[in-house]
């Protein structure tokens, strides 16, 4: 009898805890990793993509989306360029106006703060707003601000379009001059830290070390706007001559992610915070932990 009991208790480790409570780690892993693609255009929509590159329309009806960013509860923020709005819109796709009565709003980012940051490419301003929407100069004397990011240590990099250069502001937004570039538009950080800069003078994407050393990541773009990191760490681009929006892997590897757009413009990926496991991941979880558990006591 204790033979047979010995046998019953190892065997749902061996053959069920192990295995099954990989399963459950590699399932929630991979629930963690996937995010949904968002894209501006001139078409006046909000296109949302899954990792499958599947579309749908998310939002329709805009004049000229530009800016997305997403806030740390899941609402989308979007930049109308032509109506100088910037409008919100939670997971289902309500739509609220956030702010209005901007020149020419381009680009979006959140601070780690939560307050959101938008290049108002008319005014050569860049605007500060607090979650509750009150608005406040950050910097000011721009050329054409476009494209900005943050980095790792909260300092915010803008992309002057027709001043040719990338800006670097600290938290207290004193300014210096990162790098020169042809006509910068888009800016991503990747998590190694490095700046990707979209070139649409050059039709490259160029990748900058933090201490301003530039390469070229990739060449032969047709006027190449929004980039866009995922999870994974695979880049993002909107080709905007080519109305494709290609992926690159972190070694510089090209596919077509989608095509047939209509003059795309930014991208955006959902925010990357883990979400709550899924039932059949949590009842993987569970078997699995049951067999490591009785294991554990017939050891003892």
């Amino acid at each position: 009898m204790k033979t047979k009991l010995k046998f019953s208790i190892r065997a749902p480790f061996h053959l069920i805890g192990g295995p099954v409570f990989a399963a459950a780690v590699l399932l929630m892993a991979s629930n963690a990793q996937a995010q949904n693609l968002f894209e501006s255009g001139h078409s006046g929509n909000i296109y949302e993509f899954t990792p499958g590159g599947v579309q749908s329309t998310f939002a329709s009806g805009l004049n000229t989306p530009t800016g997305l960013a997403f806030n740390n509860a899941g609402d989308l923020f979007v930049t109308d360029w032509i109506l100088g709005n910037i409008y919100e819109y939670t997971p289902g796709g309500v739509q609220s106006t956030f702010a209005s009565g901007l020149d020419e709003p381009w680009g979006l980012a959140f601070n780690s703060a939560g307050d959101l940051f938008e290049t108002d490419e008319g005014s050569g301003n860049i605007y500060e707003f607090t979650p509750g929407g009150v608005r406040s100069t950050f910097a000011s004397g721009l050329s054409n601000p476009t494209g900005l990011a943050f980095n790792g240590a909260g300092n915010l990099f803008v992309a002057a379009f027709t001043g040719g250069s990338i800006y670097e502001f600290t938290l207290g937004g004193v300014r210096s001059t990162f790098a020169s570039a042809g006509l910068p538009t888009a800016l991503a950080f990747n998590a190694a830290g490095d700046l990707f800069e979209s070139d649409t003078a050059s039709g490259n994407i160029y990748e900058f070390t933090p201490g301003g050393g530039r390469s070229t990541f990739a060449s032969g773009l047709n006027y190449p706007y929004g980039l866009a990191f995922n999870n994974a760490g695979d880049l993002f681009e909107a080709d905007q001559g080519t109305d494709n929006i290609y992926e690159f892997t972190a070694g510089g590897v090209r596919s077509t992610f989608a095509s047939g757009l209509n003059g795309q413009l930014l991208l955006a990926f959902q925010g990357v915070a883990l979400p709550v496991p899924e039932p059949s991941a949590l009842g993987l979880l569970a078997v699995g932990m049951f067999g490591i558990t009785l294991l554990r006591r017939h050891r003892r």
